[in-house]
């Protein structure tokens, strides 16, 4: 064990304060199930840990239409929400009850693939992302905070502080693919939500984990159900494409091409069904 200082700031300033002056070398953690394996391995060897437990970042509220999610929110508070059911069953579908009860929603957000299966749910739900720093809080859309593998639009001195999810209309769907039934690493994560009118889609969007450098939108397939009518043609069609743009990768868990094939099944599944369901939103 490298760590010689360990930092437990008692609200956002302290923790801003204290970002701005230790610097980049401060490995910044809040639940800490994705950062101790790497410290206790070997992978990571930081001097100095700030822990944002008590940093006064774990609200969850309601509020305009919007559900608020504070970035140090557990995944079992997640869980139990009733706001949006396709975010408690994603928190349902991640990891065991006894490291959700440790596990931060922001955490997952930095959770390299195969993982970070809430950040799949919340990027369905066009979700934004709150990025605090010392000129103020910046709000970004989820999609844009992924720049590429294990990088992310944070810049200098800043944090994540929260989540906004819009109450936008649409039924879910949400699947997560592994090898066994529960507690298992993903081979695909599919969260899907289509909206309706009189039939036709109106808003679409299908958000895929284990599918690329990062959770990720499948856009042209969001465009291939636009302005249909959602059976089972259009459904066929927007999973192939999603298979097609798609990035999937080879690991322990699977081969990219394995992954692609399932991903082209399991979007058609979470399509099928909400068209089952057969109600306009």
């Amino acid at each position: 064990m490298t760590v010689t200082d360990y930092f437990l700031p008692r609200s956002l300033s302290e923790a801003l304060d204290l970002l701005g002056a230790r610097g980049p070398s401060l490995m910044v953690m809040a639940g800490g199930t994705v950062a101790m394996p790497l410290v206790n391995d070997g992978i990571s060897l930081p001097t100095q840990v700030m822990g944002l437990r008590h940093a006064g970042l774990d609200e969850l509220r309601e509020e305009d239409g919007e559900l608020y999610i504070g970035a140090t929110v557990t995944l079992t508070r997640l869980l139990r929400q009733q706001a949006l059911p396709v975010l408690s069953e994603a928190a349902r579908n991640t990891a065991s009850w006894s490291v959700r009860n440790m596990a931060t929603v922001g955490g997952n957000l930095f959770t390299p693939p195969p993982g970070g299966d809430i950040a799949v749910a919340l990027l369905a739900l066009d979700t934004s992302v709150a990025l605090t720093g010392p000129a103020g809080t910046r709000l970004i859309p989820l999609g844009a905070f992924y720049t590429g593998f294990m990088t992310n639009a944070l810049q200098d001195g800043e944090l994540l502080t929260g989540l906004r999810v819009p109450r936008v209309a649409g039924d879910t769907a949400f699947i997560k693919f592994g090898r066994k039934a529960s507690n298992t690493p993903s081979v695909v994560t599919v969260a899907v939500r289509v909206a309706r009118h009189d039939g036709t889609v109106t808003d679409a969007r299908i958000a895929l984990g284990a599918a690329g450098p990062h959770p990720l939108r499948a856009s042209a397939a969001e465009r291939v159900l636009a302005g249909s009518a959602l059976g089972p043609e259009a459904i066929e069609a927007a999973a192939a494409v999603a298979a097609e743009e798609s990035q999937p990768f080879s690991d322990g868990v699977a081969s990219e091409w394995y992954r692609r094939k399932m991903i082209r099944l399991f979007v058609a599944r979470a399509l099928d069904r909400i068209w089952q369901g057969g109600e306009d939103r």
